[in-house]
């Protein structure tokens, strides 16, 4: 996994944790909702990445 990939998947989790808990304490749902969907994904491509690593070894 490259290091600039590796930093904007980081990244992305970080900022969907931020937007959710934003989200959560202004009760904000759709901010809650949309931040859960970035920091999911964000670890989805993570875990993609890593299994691409594993499999080129």
């Amino acid at each position: 996994m490259s290091l600039a990939k590796k930093i904007r998947d980081k990244g992305q989790v970080l900022n969907g944790r931020i937007k959710q808990g934003f989200g959560r304490v202004t009760g904000n749902r759709r901010l809650t909702a949309e931040g859960k969907t970035d920091r999911v994904a964000g670890n989805l491509k993570q875990s993609g990445e890593k299994a691409k690593d594993a499999f080129k070894h």
